[in-house]
């Protein structure tokens, strides 16, 4: 007899996060009272401390997918990793750190497959923030946010909240072609599902900052500009896409 597909797969991209792969138990019960079936896929991104280690000590009491390789690739790498390996009808990427909180999913319910693409927003009505971040530091994301919607015609309010559902067909064609592996990936994303014709919705999320955050700015705001425009370039120019 055949087996039921998965239902969701949920991919959790970790680079050195030695102190917060304890969260990873707070994922775990959460889906283990859901109805449909689920995969939990972390990806360690060439960790350079001590989260392998203790990864593998978690995963010998626990369910879950463990991928790991030696060098630091970039989350976008790990995400696509994660996502070309998962087998869920809905695949589902999230922060360890939990600023989006795993329950918030129950808000994507009512969208799946009417939807191919369903992204947590902060900035739409509804959305709470518990936590800010600094001034300079959301007027800095709110610029990317503008830079995003004018260079890659994408008219989307929240790039970079990292709570993003893809189904399974949408996400195979859209990671099977990202190139962007740092922090633009999800711009190169959500521009593939426009170019591509997919219908994407924004669902309003609970979100907190995590003051131990890995975004350091303006460094990687004026390194993910340089990726819009290779977005561009590689669709322009290259063919890429």
């Amino acid at each position: 007899m055949k087996a039921e597909p998965i239902f969701w797969s949920i991919i959790v991209p970790a680079y050195n996060e030695s102190k917060r792969v304890y969260k990873l138990d707070k994922i775990l019960r959460y889906l283990g009272q859901l109805k449909e079936s689920w995969e939990l896929i972390v990806v360690n991104d060439g960790s350079q401390d001590d989260t392998l280690k203790k990864l593998e000590a978690f995963k010998r009491k626990s369910n879950f997918k463990l991928i790991s390789y030696a060098t630091n690739r970039g989350k976008g790498y790990a995400v696509k990793t994660g996502m070309l390996a998962a087998s869920g009808k809905f695949r589902l990427f999230c922060d360890i750190d939990l600023s989006t909180p795993i329950e918030e999913i129950r808000k994507f319910k009512p969208f799946l497959g009417k939807a191919d693409v369903i992204i947590g927003t902060r900035k739409l009505k509804g959305a709470k923030v518990v936590l800010h971040q600094s001034f300079l530091r959301e007027y800095l994301g709110r610029g990317f946010t503008l830079l995003s919607q004018l260079i890659l015609n994408t008219r989307v309010s929240d790039f970079t909240c990292g709570f993003k559902c893809f189904s399974g067909p949408a996400s195979e064609r859209i990671f099977a072609k990202t190139k962007i592996f740092r922090w633009g990936f999800d711009s190169e994303a959500l521009f593939l599902a426009k170019k591509y014709k997919l219908r994407i919705k924004e669902v309003p999320v609970v979100w907190k900052n995590d003051p131990q955050t890995k975004v350091r700015f303006p460094r990687d705001l004026i390194n993910s500009f340089g990726e819009l425009i290779l977005i561009r370039y590689y669709d322009w120019v290259k063919g890429f896409y």
